[in-house]
């Protein structure tokens, strides 16, 4: 059942990539496209302001065009496979020992709080930003600092979801007192470690805040496509029934008196 289920899981990552390329596609590469040309634009207002004469700057190894299509696509699908993957083996850990939902149910929830736990609590922190935005030289301590957040708010949380059934045994209000104790963590954790402000002062806030619109809703789109395609295919697979219904299993005939009720 757990090699049906990680199937399952890994196509409905391939569903969710897919999905989440055409709304990024839409929604971010205008704003990556703006961002581009503002850090275009504002490097060669430097070299003039310095008197510099400069060549023309060596083409990038991948062009911007490619960038947008196939490497876009390439990405995402490599991302979502990953993700459905890890989720599946996370479903079938969690379905029947937190909670006893549906095995439905407990997809969307899993899915649900994994997108909080996992990204929105930590983009809360740590936002995202275009590419063209930051210094190159401090990107391996920005991304060990979104990581330890990353790290920090899924400990805190698996933690919260280990403390709730002893809570409950004494006091009814064990969900709420959980999610405080994990609010309470993470928001510690976010006044504790260093921001990052690297966006530069003039860069367009229009266009910044578009490209990070689009971050969340490539995550949201990512995920509630896992949650729903990999909640019906789990629904099957935990109560016998196939994934995709039987071509041969055609409905009885009206004539078939062993259907007709006697």
């Amino acid at each position: 059942m757990l090699r049906t289920l990680l199937i399952c899981g890994l196509v409905a990552g391939l569903l969710g990539g897919l999905l989440a390329t055409g709304f990024v596609s839409l929604a971010g590469e205008p704003a990556v496209d703006q961002a581009i040309a503002f850090d275009e634009a504002s490097s060669a207002a430097d070299h003039v302001h310095a008197g510099h004469r400069h060549a023309a700057e060596a083409p990038a190894p991948v062009s911007r065009g490619l960038q947008k299509s196939a490497g876009l696509l390439t990405a995402a699908l490599v991302y979502g496979l990953a993700l459905g993957g890890l989720f599946a083996l996370a479903f079938a850990f969690a379905y029947g020992r937190v909670g006893r939902a549906s095995p439905q149910l407990t997809a969307y929830w899993l899915a649900a709080g994994t997108f909080v736990v996992v990204y929105l609590v930590p983009f809360a922190k740590y936002p995202a930003n275009p590419p063209s935005v930051g210094d190159p030289a401090t990107i391996g301590r920005r991304t060990l600092l979104y990581g330890t957040m990353v790290a920090i708010s899924l400990l805190a949380a698996l933690a919260a979801a280990r403390l709730r059934p002893r809570l409950a045994q004494r006091t009814s209000a064990a969900t709420l007192l959980t999610l405080l104790a994990y609010v309470v963590i993470v928001v510690a954790a976010a006044l504790a470690l260093p921001g990052i402000h690297e966006v530069p002062a003039r860069f367009p806030a229009t266009t910044l805040w578009r490209f990070r619109e689009a971050s969340i809703g490539m995550q949201a789109t990512l995920w509630a496509t896992i949650a729903v395609a990999f909640g019906y295919a789990a629904q099957r697979v935990m109560t016998g029934q196939p994934v995709l219904p039987r071509r041969d299993a055609a409905p009885a005939s009206r004539g078939d008196l062993s259907t007709r009720p006697r």
